[in-house]
């Protein structure tokens, strides 16, 4: 399965919900969902129940183009959860939320979960003063992710964090504006993770 290369806010208005796909642009009054609340298509003449199998597959879509996965890596991540301690849904969250280019969107490095992977992928970022360009790498307590000073000028990172005052920054991940770093405090858990969706009935998706 490729990367999904068509209009992000279609993906917005099939989900329901704001999947912050478009980074600043989403929290403005030109968000598609705000303007355009029905699903992409044309409008069916009668409602169509929708089954408890489709109803799993939108919770699971969701999150997965939330965190913008393929199907594989998801349920990778998913199978990963399942052997940790503690409820399998709340650990696939707290893992996707440890990834690289997620650390990096949440401290406003990049506008989007798309622009934090392109800054990581071209080399832009440190964990711990060591260059890492994968943006699936598993961030621990503790580490210290920053922009490498030779790109700290780079526009699309400074306007990104010109959101840090309109937004904020979650609470397990500690940030210094003025110098672009920060530390991952704690592994958040679920209630902190503002993600409005069901992650039971992802699991339960995976456990046909």
């Amino acid at each position: 399965m490729g990367r999904y290369l068509g209009p992000s806010c279609r993906l917005c208005r099939k989900e329901g919900v704001k999947l912050m796909l478009k980074g600043d642009r989403c929290l403005a009054s030109k968000c598609a969902i705000l303007k355009r609340k029905l699903p992409p298509g044309s409008i069916p003449k009668r409602r169509v129940k929708v089954s408890e199998y489709g109803i799993q597959l939108r919770e699971k879509q969701k999150v997965k183009r939330v965190y913008g996965l393929f199907e594989n890596q998801f349920k990778k991540y998913f199978e990963i959860a399942s052997r940790k301690k503690g409820i399998t849904g709340e650990m696939l969250l707290i893992l996707l939320e440890q990834r690289l280019d997620n650390v990096v969107y949440r401290m406003h490095y990049g506008s989007s979960r798309k622009m934090a992977r392109q800054l990581v992928k071209h080399g832009h970022i440190t964990v711990n003063d060591k260059k890492v360009d994968i943006p699936s790498y598993l961030i621990k307590e503790g580490d210290e992710i920053a922009v490498k000073e030779g790109s700290k000028k780079l526009i699309s990172i400074l306007e990104s964090m010109k959101v840090l005052p309109r937004v904020g920054t979650v609470p397990w991940i500690e940030v210094d504006p003025d110098n672009l770093k920060g530390k991952f405090v704690y592994i958040p858990k679920r209630e902190e993770i503002d993600l409005p969706v069901h992650e039971q009935l992802i699991v339960e998706y995976y456990s046909k």
